[in-house]
Order: structure tokens, then C-alpha cells, then sequence
């Protein structure tokens, strides 16, 4: 990471958070001001309080998906994965696909979803009925054991990334192109003047700024804070009905971990590494350990073979945190919370969720990686992001933990930056919870789907 002397008072656009938000922003930025003549990598300065890739980005498993019932999502993702297939190599990109296997409640949601991909030329395969798509999991895994799913969609693009090399990658494009990335400053407030943002306030001193771009993932309460925004928003419902006093930040922790097994070996039956695969079930699922019910609930999982976590990883469903957003800790952050890992709970269901759906896996709870694992994310009113412009100059990219695969936001905030609206962010303006154009909700047991 480049560093700049501790006096350094002014940035034209100053950006705060070296996640994949705020690196693809400063990246893609610097290049469109170059090829604009308004300017280059010189006018943009990254802050972070610690380093390249120390917060959420730098835990998160890495999937890269389009799958999403709701059209807005749907058709920015594919825009992100455009980006993550631009350079697989800088970016630690795998482009493997991605496996969506779920019950018949389900069933017209993901229908739904493969029309729509096919709509935008999306490249997917949607397959129907509980015999066909038995059928269509054993020819990809021979132990495929599964009951019960009547509906597949096999997206061909997507995969998983290398969190921290991704990020590394997205580092080194910004610094080649001219911006300057600081770590170790700590952002304690803004200087306000006409209802806009003249300078940073922080450890090391004030720096002014044009433009503030605020992209610090899981941190973006207090940083919603400093901009003096309400804490609290009313939300019109599709129904008409307005629901006041909604909080506009919720916490949930992250539900994730790894499988000591050789990633090596989950392999397809063609010995290539398979699509992520992600199962979404209604059948009881039972402890693979003493055969003891575990839920009875519509449950799911993701999972995948991963070389850099050193095993099979994955997770399930996040658990909403039950207290208001002011009184959670979120430093110290991910592994290094004293409350926020995974606990057994999760290793009991992840595991047995994993034998359930491969034989491969039964008896292969011993190998469960012990280390802390996890990490909160701060959930918007909708669960969906939120990107718009506060304060006249101050952009929020408020990713709703939906962040690390949304490579592309960056992109099309760096034309917003210049004056060009982007129609694949505009279903996320904040104003969408006083007019009630809300995204739609699936049958998923995932807040996010």
C-alpha cells in the first residue's frame, strides 16, 4: 500500500474505505477522469483506518452470483461479473458457475429468476422436477444425495474470487493508475459548510475534499452518523401502508466456515472443480453425528472448494442480531470479535446440511476448521443496498452486505461522480423507502435473495 506524508491536507475526491467498494470506485474514477481530461489518479485519495482489505471484503467468502429474484439485482450483478471476468488473473477470479438447488416452494421464484436471466443473456440452465434434477445433480457428483429439490438453475458465468488477493489486485490497478491508498487513519468526522462536506476530519488531521465517497461497509452507521442522517425512517410498504420509526441500519452475523477437508478432492466427475453450489431445502435435516433433529424449517447452505481457506467453505443463513444498531461493537471486527464467530450451533448444521446433500461428506464434522470464523454486516430497512448522494456531495454506498460481489458499483459510481446517472443504480436511491418502490421478496430462507 503506497502511503503519503502525514501532512497531506487536500483531495479532490477523497474515498473512505479500501474494501472492493471503495477501491473499484477510486479505480475505475481515476480512469474515467483520465479519459475525460478532467483530471487522473492523482485527484483520489483512499483512507482507511487500518489496511487493503480489513474489513468485510477481506472475510467474505468470495461467491460471485447472479442469482437474485429481483430484477434491479439481477441486472447489476451481471454487470459486476462483466468486471470480474475483465481480468480473472488481477482479480483471484474463478470462473467455475454457480448451482442453485431448491424445493418446490421455491420452484416459481427460481423459475422466475431463469427467465429473466435469459432475458438479459444471462447464460443459465433451468431445470424442472424432482426426477430431472436428481438426475442433472448425479451427473455433476456420483454421491449426490439430496431429497426432495424439484427445481435447479445452473448459471455457466459467476464462481468464487480470493478475497484479499482480489482486493490486492483492485490495489494495484488504483496506485497504477495514480491514486493514493492510506492506511492507519481513522475518520472521526466531517466539517460541514452549506449543507456539504469541505474536509475529513481525522487522526491525523483535516482533509479537504470536493467529493466524499463513503464506502466502509459494516462501519456505515457511524459513518451515517457523522453525516448527521437519521438514525430512523419511515418505510411506505407495496400495500401503501407507511410503517414509521423503522431503524435504518439492523446488524445480523455472518454464518460461515471451513471443512478441513483437501479442497483437491471435491472435485465433479469429470475431476474439474465444480460450481458453487447452493441448496435451499425443506426436508428435515438431522445431525449427521447422532441422527438428532436439527430443524424441521426450511434451511440452506452455499459451499465450495477453496485452496486459500484450505478446505471446503461456505455458510448458511446470517442470524439477525436482536439489539439496536448503537449499542453493537463492531470492532474488533470479523475474527477478531470476542462475540461475533460462528459458534456450534452452526458447525452442527453446516456439516450435517453438507453430509445431507453428499455422501463424501458424513463423518467429516472432526475436520471442521476450529478457528474463529464470521463477521457482522449492517442491513439496510429492505435488505437491499442503498446508493445516492447526501449532504449535496457526500455518496453512500451502503451495500447491505450484499458487497464484496458487486465489483462493478464502483464502475458506475465513478460515472455518478462525474455527472452521469447510472440506470442500474437508480432502484437503489434512498428515496425508495418514502415512495414504497421496494424490491421485491422471495421464498428464500436468505435475507438477501
Amino acid at each position: 500500500m503506497a502511503s503519503e506524508p502525514r501532512g497531506q491536507t487536500r483531495a479532490k475526491y477523497v474515498i473512505i474505505g479500501a474494501g472492493i467498494h471503495g477501491l473499484s470506485t477510486a479505480w475505475h474514477l481515476a480512469l474515467r477522469l483520465k479519459a475525460s481530461g478532467r483530471g487522473d489518479g492523482h485527484d483520489v485519495l483512499v483512507l482507511d483506518k487500518a489496511a487493503v482489505g480489513s474489513g468485510a471484503s477481506g472475510v467474505a467468502c468470495g461467491v460471485i452470483r447472479n442469482n437474485y429474484f429481483q430484477p434491479a439485482m439481477r441486472e447489476l450483478m451481471a454487470h459486476s461479473v462483466d468486471v470480474w471476468e475483465s481480468d480473472p488473473e488481477a482479480f483471484a477470479y474463478h470462473s467455475v458457475g454457480y448451482l442453485q438447488i431448491a424445493p418446490e416452494a421455491m420452484h416459481a421464484d427460481v423459475a422466475q429468476i431463469a427467465a429473466e436471466q435469459e432475458a438479459i443473456g444471462y447464460d443459465s440452465v433451468l431445470i424442472e422436477g424432482v426426477d430431472a434434477c436428481r438426475s442433472y445433480m448425479l451427473d455433476i457428483f456420483t454421491d449426490w444425495q439430496a431429497v426432495g429439490s424439484s427445481v435447479v438453475l445452473h448459471e455457466k458465468r459467476g464462481g468464487y474470487a480470493n478475497n484479499i488477493a482480489s482486493l490486492r489486485g483492485l490495489a494495484d490497478k488504483a496506485e497504477a493508475a495514480g491514486v493514493t491508498i492510506r492506511g492507519g487513519v481513522q475518520v472521526t468526522g466531517f466539517r460541514m459548510d452549506n449543507d456539504s462536506v469541505r474536509a475529513i476530519e481525522t487522526d491525523q488531521g483535516e482533509i479537504a475534499c470536493e467529493y466524499l465517497v463513503v464506502a466502509v461497509g459494516p462501519w456505515i452507521r457511524d459513518a451515517w452518523s457523522m453525516l448527521d442522517l437519521p438514525e430512523r425512517i419511515p418505510v411506505k410498504g407495496a400495500d401503501g401502508t407507511v410503517h414509521t420509526d423503522n431503524p435504518m441500519w439492523t446488524y445480523w452475523a455472518l454464518q460461515e466456515g471451513t471443512l478441513g477437508v483437501d479442497p483437491s478432492e471435491f472435485v465433479d466427475n469429470q475431476g474439474r472443480i465444480p460450481p458453487v453450489v447452493h441448496v435451499d431445502s425443506d426436508q428435515p435435516l438431522y445431525d449427521d453425528v447422532d441422527a438428532s433433529l436439527i430443524t424441521d424449517e426450511m434451511w440452506g447452505i452455499y459451499y465450495k472448494p477453496d485452496f486459500h481457506f484450505g478446505g471446503v467453505q461456505g455458510g448458511a443463513s446470517p442470524e439477525r442480531i436482536a439489539r439496536d444498531a448503537s449499542e453493537i461493537a463492531v470492532d474488533p471486527y470479523g475474527t477478531a470479535s470476542p462475540e461475533f464467530v460462528v459458534g456450534e450451533d452452526f458447525v452442527r448444521m453446516w456439516t450435517s446440511a453438507l453430509a445431507h446433500c453428499h455422501k463424501r461428506f458424513e463423518g467429516t464434522r472432526p475436520l471442521y476448521h476450529k478457528q474463529p470464523s464470521g463477521g457482522i454486516g449492517a442491513f439496510t430497512p429492505d435488505s437491499f443496498p442503498v446508493f445516492d448522494i447526501f449532504r449535496h456531495n457526500a455518496y453512500v454506498i451502503a451495500d447491505s452486505n450484499h458487497g464484496y460481489k458487486m465489483i462493478g458499483v464502483g464502475d458506475l459510481v465513478a460515472s455518478e461522480l462525474l455527472g452521469e446517472t447510472s440506470p442500474l443504480l437508480e432502484p437503489f436511491r434512498f428515496s425508495r423507502y418514502a415512495t414504497g418502490d421496494l424490491h421485491p421478496t422471495s421464498n428464500s430462507p436468505f435475507p438477501w435473495s
